[in-house]
């Protein structure tokens, strides 16, 4: 593999280590922005893996340091589902994210889409409804005609529900059927991306995604209309 992916902090976490290392990326683990400066390697990082947990202050330093260069480097962030407040008024100190304790495929999978470039040239799957359309393949998403800058895991969810409409499903159920697994940080980790979503959908699309009370979430209209 060509990806040079910097990894905050060093040591970093035994199971990312262990990740990464399985998946044949090239890594290298730094205490610092300035530390990640000195071995930068010429043509620049492909993107970053920032673990939260042990030092909460520290990782938010560096992506705001990785944020203020040139050409930002693409930036996955790794915390517990205890800090999920922490994301609030950041969304532009990264572009992913996954809760902790993570499963290898689950980072393995954030990193193909952080880190993919160039697109098919094959006819794509689209999923369409209402202006949104989604792109499979390419994890491509437009509303109206205007980019959607979604994470892997956004992206995952608003094409579920699209592929849904008019289904009501509990959060739990978007858990098992969009995670996938066993989620360790809860039912609250569904409302975080549902918000992100209608606020990336913007204003005048955001109610794509209805909230059904004492429920879950819907996309779109239902079949009985409403």
């Amino acid at each position: 593999m060509l990806d040079q992916l910097v990894v905050y902090p060093d040591p970093p976490p035994p199971d990312l280590a262990r990740t990464l290392d399985l998946g044949g990326y090239r890594w290298k683990a730094v205490r610092s922005a300035d530390d990640a400066a000195v071995h930068e390697p010429a043509a620049g990082w492909t993107g970053a893996i920032v673990a939260c947990d042990t030092d909460p202050e520290g990782a938010w330093a560096f992506c705001r340091a990785l944020r203020k260069r040139d050409g930002p480097t693409r930036l996955l962030l790794l915390l517990s589902g205890s800090q999920l407040d922490q994301l609030e008024l950041r969304d532009d100190l990264f572009d992913d994210f996954c809760l902790t304790p993570f499963h290898p495929v689950e980072v393995e999978a954030r990193l193909r889409h952080l880190l993919f470039e160039g697109f098919s040239q094959v006819k794509n799957e689209t999923v369409e409804y209402s202006g949104l359309a989604l792109n499979v393949d390419t994890y491509q998403a437009t509303i109206e005609g205007r980019p959607l800058d979604l994470t892997y895991m956004e992206y995952e969810l608003l094409k579920f529900l699209a592929q849904n409409p008019g289904k009501v499903f509990t959060r739990e159920i978007l858990l098992s059927r969009v995670w996938g697994y066993e989620y360790y940080g809860g039912a609250r980790t569904v409302d975080v991306h549902i918000r992100r979503l209608r606020a990336k959908l913007g204003e005048e699309q955001a109610n794509l995604i209805q909230t059904v009370r004492s429920v879950g979430y819907r996309f779109g209209q239902s079949r009985w209309g409403s």
